[in-house]
């Protein structure tokens, strides 16, 4: 049986494939609404696009990643970011908030980072943040792991990420002293713009990479597999996400 293998980033990659995540990440934002003179943390920043929005508010803003790729592409846009690992967060108060999109479902120890994230923040900052939550691209998930069965894949490979309920994620904010005012999963069917290989290729290419020899026709079972739910009668694919989205207060 193939072993799981981390995850990498390419930022062109990311561009070309996933542009949408930044995109559909301007709700989040104004519900963290940054302000002149605040001083935010941006938590998984990855290509630094609204990194970069926050900035431009008029916020200090100081992005974070574990990819070195991802720092480099934020530091592009003229951002002051990190590589920092984010369950292992370095910081004592020192934000008014911190921020993060579509980035702490990859960080599985997620205690961590939420007692880190707290110890960050200044007293009665704010944390906004929207990720994966349950349920979010079931039908992906269910089908690679079908697939991992028949491959001799590592199943890990097939779900590495942390998709929490709302009333789950609100328990672990406030056994870490936050205050809660709102959380709560929403349904947002999200269009692939390279379909579900591009899809593929951007936030599962370990899975892929570990069928070796047989990954194409493993893309071409998944695919099948998938055709009847995810693809229009035009060919277009759209992925089952569910995202959870809250904005907590540290006391």
């Amino acid at each position: 049986m193939q072993v799981a293998k981390e995850q990498t980033w390419s930022s062109a990659t990311y561009s070309k494939n996933a542009r949408f995540v930044s995109d559909l990440g301007a709700n989040v934002l104004e519900l963290l609404a940054p302000a002149a003179g605040e001083r935010i943390l941006d938590l998984g920043c990855g290509d630094g696009i609204l990194t970069r929005r926050i900035a431009d508010a008029g916020a200090s803003v100081l992005g974070v990643d574990a990819s070195d790729d991802f720092v480099a592409s934020t530091r592009s846009l003229g951002v002051d970011a990190e590589v920092m690992n984010g369950e292992a967060l370095t910081f004592e108060g020192e934000f008014d908030a911190v921020f993060s999109n579509a980035a702490l479902h990859w960080m599985t120890e997620a205690d961590a980072v939420v007692a880190g994230v707290y110890r960050a923040l200044k007293p009665g900052g704010r944390f906004v943040a929207e990720f994966g939550g349950h349920g979010n691209v079931a039908a992906i998930v269910t089908a690679l792991r079908a697939l991992a069965d028949r491959y001799g894949i590592d199943d890990k490979l097939a779900h590495p990420w942390f998709f929490p309920t709302a009333e789950q994620y609100s328990e672990m904010l406030v056994s870490a002293g936050f205050t809660v005012e709102r959380a709560a999963l929403i349904p947002r069917p999200t269009h692939l713009p390279s379909g579900l290989t591009g899809w593929i290729e951007t936030f599962r290419a370990p899975f892929f990479h570990a069928a070796g020899s047989k990954a194409d026709r493993l893309l071409h079972e998944l695919e099948a597999l998938l055709s009847p739910s995810l693809r229009d009668y035009k060919g277009e694919w759209t992925a089952d996400y569910m995202r959870l989205r809250f904005i907590a207060h540290k006391k």
